[in-house]
C-alpha cells in the first residue's frame, strides 16, 4: 500500500502546496461540541441527509426554514406523539418535499433518537463516544436502528455533525484504489467497507492526523483538479 506522506505530497503539488492544502480542510473534530449538540440538531440533519439522498440539495436547502417549521423544530417527544393524521398532512405540506417514505422516516428517526439519548444521556454523547476506528460499526448501527440511514447517508450524516470520519465518496475511493487497496468503484459490501476502514485505521496510525482529514486528503490527491 502507498503511504499517507506520497498521497498527501500529491494532494499538495495539485493543489498548490502544503499552505493551500491546508486552506482547504475542514474543520476539525470537535467531540465536546458534539457531546453538546441538541436531540434536535442530531434528528434535524438525519433529516436533511435523508432527503437530500437521490435529490437537489439545493432545493432542501432553499426550503429547510419549512422543513424546521412543518416538523416541529425537530423535537423528538413532540413528534413521537403527533397523531396519523399530522402525519399524513404533511404529504400535502407544500413547506416540505413531499415525499411519503421520507417523511415518515422522520417519525421512525424521532423514535431512534429518543432510544438512544435514553440510553446514553444524549445521540451526541453518544456519538462522541464511538471510536473513529470503528466507523463501520456505527454505519451498521445507524442502519439496523434508524430509518434510510444506510450507505452515503450515513457517512454524509456522520461528517455534517462533526463526528470524525471517513467518506466513501467517489475520489476517495479513486485514491484507496490507486494506493493498492482491492475494493470495488462502488463500496457497498461489508467487505470493502472493512478494508476500507482497516486502512483509515492504518494511515491514523502513520500519521495522526484526524479520519476527517485523511478522507479529505485523499480525495484531494486525485480525479479532477477542480477550483475551489
Amino acid at each position: 500500500m502507498t503511504s499517507f506522506k506520497t498521497i498527501r505530497a500529491r494532494a499538495e503539488k495539485r493543489k498548490g502546496g502544503p499552505k493551500a492544502l491546508d486552506r482547504l480542510m475542514p474543520d476539525k473534530p470537535d467531540l465536546k461540541g458534539l457531546a453538546k449538540l441538541g436531540d434536535d440538531r442530531i434528528l434535524a440533519e438525519m433529516t436533511r441527509r435523508v432527503f437530500c439522498a437521490g435529490f437537489a440539495w439545493s432545493v432542501i436547502e432553499t426550503k429547510w426554514d419549512g422543513f424546521e417549521d412543518a416538523f416541529l423544530r425537530f423535537q423528538p417527544a413532540e413528534l413521537t406523539f403527533q397523531p396519523e393524521d399530522y402525519w399524513e398532512g404533511l404529504l400535502r405540506d407544500a413547506r416540505i418535499v413531499r415525499n411519503g417514505a421520507k417523511i415518515m422516516s422522520v417519525r421512525d428517526n424521532a423514535a431512534f433518537v429518543q432510544a438512544i439519548a435514553k440510553e446514553h444521556g444524549s445521540f451526541g454523547r453518544f456519538l462522541a463516544k464511538w471510536s473513529p476506528s470503528d466507523e463501520i460499526g456505527l454505519l451498521d448501527l445507524l442502519t439496523r436502528r434508524g430509518s434510510r440511514l444506510g450507505g452515503n447517508t450515513g457517512q454524509m450524516l456522520l461528517r455534517f455533525v462533526g463526528w470524525d470520519g471517513f467518506v466513501t465518496s467517489k475520489d476517495v475511493v479513486a485514491c484507496l484504489r490507486d494506493a493498492g487497496l482491492d475494493i470495488a468503484e462502488e463500496v457497498k459490501s461489508k467487505g470493502d467497507l472493512a478494508k476500507v476502514q482497516a486502512q483509515f485505521n492504518a494511515w491514523a496510525e502513520e500519521t495522526g492526523l484526524s479520519y476527517t482529514y485523511l478522507s479529505r486528503i485523499c480525495a484531494l490527491s486525485v480525479g479532477e483538479n477542480r477550483s475551489e
